[in-house]
């Protein structure tokens, strides 16, 4: 459909900056998910690309058209918001049509692009009825179906699933997922603050915080290698377990270590002697330590949540450092009070500088 690029973009308030130095290369067929804090920027962002906001620096292309001064209806974009907005008096039907009447499409052309609309979305059946009938999957389905009559170069999706409950975002993800597997060539930018949503949907995740890009890559990338501590700390939940280290025993030619609150050492590249680190370990990796082996951890449960498939234990934090989580398959039986010995392969742990960048990026 189209690709889209943005150089050295930025929003800004009169004095207040609210995005700055946005630069991103956007292929053709990829869906992109925008994730970061509250306040981040992300779905100013999106409305920017859709041209509801003013692009107040840099360049927005989509195709190698510049498209700053472009009017939203010439720029080929549809777009899907948290509220359906659907026409409570129309069908589903006209819903869909809507758009396509109003610019005066064929009526031949309205039927196939509706009815092909309704094929994919598994709406065939209810195109008949007002949206009061439908349940909110249907008429989020239905605001889908709206943006894809358009044959739109990019679709862009602002919280779409936020709306609905627990059960309904689950089969609402999966049918959006399934929507862009039978349109492999449609270029998607979607935000959510939803993590499960992100990891599961995007071909790449673009992580904002505090009006920048903090890292982009694959969902895996940014699982297993983040460049930085907020990344770590915000990608996977429960979040990376971040505890104060120092580097010891390192030379030129030798590795060297981290010791972390006294409680593990752990080989790490040599770095200088003294340094101050994070050594980052996500909950999931800790593994019980056998009797008589080397724990890397060793705390008292204040928490326990046995999930049935997992046990999620909450430490006792030890004075200025953070609270422990662990992640344990299945049910462990540990209650609060009990003292627990944990370990992790060395290939699972992260470390960051004082800067909180990771070290296998510097």
């Amino acid at each position: 459909m189209a690709s889209l690029l943005l150089k050295d973009v930025a929003k800004s308030y009169g004095p207040v900056n609210v995005l700055k130095n946005i630069n991103l290369d956007i292929k053709t067929g990829e869906l992109i998910v925008f994730v970061g804090p509250s306040g981040c920027g992300k779905s100013t962002l999106l409305r920017m690309i859709a041209g509801l906001e003013q692009i107040t620096g840099g360049d927005f292309y989509i195709d190698d058209e510049r498209m700053n001064d472009t009017p939203p209806s010439k720029r080929g974009i549809a777009m899907v918001f948290q509220s359906y907005a659907l026409y409570p008096h129309m069908t589903v039907y006209d819903n869909m049509a809507f758009a396509m009447r109003v610019a005066k499409q064929p009526k031949e052309e309205i039927e196939r692009r509706v009815s092909n609309a309704a094929r994919i979305l598994q709406l065939d059946q209810y195109l008949d009825r007002l949206p009061k009938a439908l349940s909110g999957g249907q008429r989020q389905r239905v605001a889908i179906g709206r943006a894809i009559v358009r044959d739109p170069k990019v679709f862009l999706f602002d919280e779409p699933l936020s709306n609905l409950d627990a059960a309904l975002r689950v089969a609402t993800r999966i049918e959006i997922a399934q929507l862009k597997e039978s349109m492999p060539e449609s270029t998607m930018i979607y935000v959510t603050h939803d993590q499960v949503e992100a990891m599961t949907l995007a071909s790449r995740i673009v992580v904002l915080e505090g009006g920048g890009i903090r890292q982009v890559g694959t969902p895996l990338e940014l699982y297993e290698r983040p460049e930085n501590t907020f990344v770590a700390q915000f990608i996977g939940s429960p979040s990376m377990n971040l505890l104060p280290g120092t580097i010891s025993e390192a030379g030129a030619q030798t590795a060297g270590s981290v010791t972390a609150g006294g409680r593990g050492v752990v080989p790490v590249a040599s770095q200088s002697a003294g340094d101050s680190v994070s050594l980052g370990f996500r909950p999931e990796d800790f593994q019980l330590a056998a009797d008589g082996a080397e724990a890397i951890f060793e705390g008292t449960v204040a928490i326990t949540e046995a999930l049935g498939e997992v046990t999620l234990l909450y430490f006792e934090a030890r004075g200025d450092e953070p609270a422990v989580v662990a992640k344990l398959a299945g049910i462990t039986g540990h209650e609060k009070g009990d003292t627990v010995r944990l370990t992790c392969v060395p290939e699972k742990l992260h470390l960051f500088d004082a800067d909180g960048l990771s070290f296998f990026y510097r």
